[in-house]
């Protein structure tokens, strides 16, 4: 590399630390302060949806409760962070400053650098109902140092979990987790049980779903379904999924009993595409259907390091845990608990082994293991979560 390439690079570089620090630091928190000249709505909500154009099915459930109570404003911002720049997304945030500055309560599900800079008003309740279940692979200050995560001294120059008035987890066992990659003192974090899991409780919603399926995929229809859901590999914004499985083989040794749908996590831009003249028998349904709809569908789940797998516990059914790069993605970014001994499923790292085990999964899977793990680590998800997170809520 020349020296001028050399000297762009650290100039540019440098650019973006001084536009980061004058962001977060002045311009934002300035910003706000200039909204708070108004009263706070004491019925007004806010759900601030970091990711995406929609609100995620963290939200959706818990929104749809309060909307039908009637006795709140209910409000929405969408920053798309990651995912949009410069002018646009200084413009996203400043709305959504502005709607926040006069917002009793807040929700959101995410890591906010943007909540955790600026001087939230003492009157502003704002809970942070985590997008996943369990305690699986390691984020936030866990993961300072590590190859996934951050500097020690960055995240403490810019945090990412600060002004947070509660935490909603799904069991006692995982606050520990919790406490430590926010960097939280005890009693923030409360296992009051995820309120999207409280649909899995409503047998009509389960069996509308699989009907859903059906309408997509008919040849779903008398065969058992297995669900492929990876979670992505890489960094948020250039985030990949694995393509690992050979579906015209798969067809010829499953075909007659199986289908198979896959759903890649939302972060993945462009996933891996299966053959059109598979589509039969394996199709990805990530743009069609939810990952609950799949959820509610799926006889057997398979998944690598996915969170999801705390959901499908709930079920009660068999998971296979398909991780061929256990050891790179452990020195990656890691988990909270011995891979191997808490996974209720087996673990492979080849075709053949995950062949293997999907023909034997009736004689392999264990039904108290995957029920020891669900009542450990969902413990608190019993179809009555959304009650006392508004419960939470109104106490505050």
């Amino acid at each position: 590399m020349s020296f001028f390439k050399k000297y762009k690079k650290k100039f540019v570089a440098k650019l973006r630390q001084l536009r980061k620090y004058y962001r977060y630091k002045v311009y934002f928190p300035k910003k706000y302060e200039s909204y708070c000249n108004q009263p706070v709505q004491e019925n007004k909500v806010l759900f601030l949806e970091m990711r995406f154009t929609t609100l995620s099915n963290s939200f959706q459930y818990l929104y749809k409760k309060l909307e039908e109570s009637g006795e709140y404003d209910l409000k929405c911002s969408y920053v798309q962070f990651n995912f949009i720049r410069g002018r646009e997304f200084t413009k996203r945030v400043d709305d959504m400053l502005q709607e926040l500055a006069t917002a009793k309560y807040v929700f959101i599900d995410d890591a906010s650098l943007i909540l955790s800079s600026i001087p939230l008003r003492k009157e502003t309740i704002a809970i942070n109902l985590w997008h996943a279940c369990g305690a699986f692979k390691k984020f936030g200050r866990s993961t300072a140092e590590l190859k996934f995560g951050s500097s020690a001294a960055t995240l403490d120059k810019y945090p990412n979990y600060e002004n947070l008035t509660h935490v909603t987890v799904s069991s006692p066992e995982v606050i520990w987790a919790y406490e430590e990659a926010m960097h939280l003192p005890k009693g923030i974090v409360k296992a009051t049980g995820v309120s999207r899991t409280d649909l899995f409780y409503d047998s009509e919603f389960v069996e509308s779903r699989r009907q859903k399926l059906y309408e997509i995929m008919p040849e779903a229809k008398d065969k058992k379904v297995i669900l492929y859901a990876p979670t992505f590999r890489g960094h948020v914004a250039t985030a990949k999924s694995p393509d690992k499985i050979d579906f015209e083989r798969f067809y010829q040794e499953l075909g007659d009993e199986y289908v198979i749908v896959c759903k890649h996590h939302p972060f993945v831009k462009k996933p891996p595409v299966i053959p059109e003249e598979l589509q039969h028998f394996a199709r990805d349904l990530t743009k069609d259907l939810s990952i609950e709809d799949l959820l509610c569908s799926a006889d057997i789940c398979i998944s690598d390091y996915s969170s999801l797998v705390f959901e499908y516990s709930l079920f009660e059914k068999p998971m296979i845990f398909y991780a061929y790069d256990y050891d790179n993605y452990c020195d990656w970014r890691g988990f909270y608990y011995d891979y191997s001994e808490f996974t209720p499923g087996p673990v492979v790292q080849t075709e053949d082994e995950l062949l293997d085990s999907i023909k034997n999964i009736d004689t392999q899977f264990d039904k108290q293991r995957v029920i020891d793990f669900k009542e450990k680590f969902m413990g608190s998800c019993d179809g009555h979560a959304t009650e006392r997170i508004i419960e939470l809520m109104k106490e505050s």
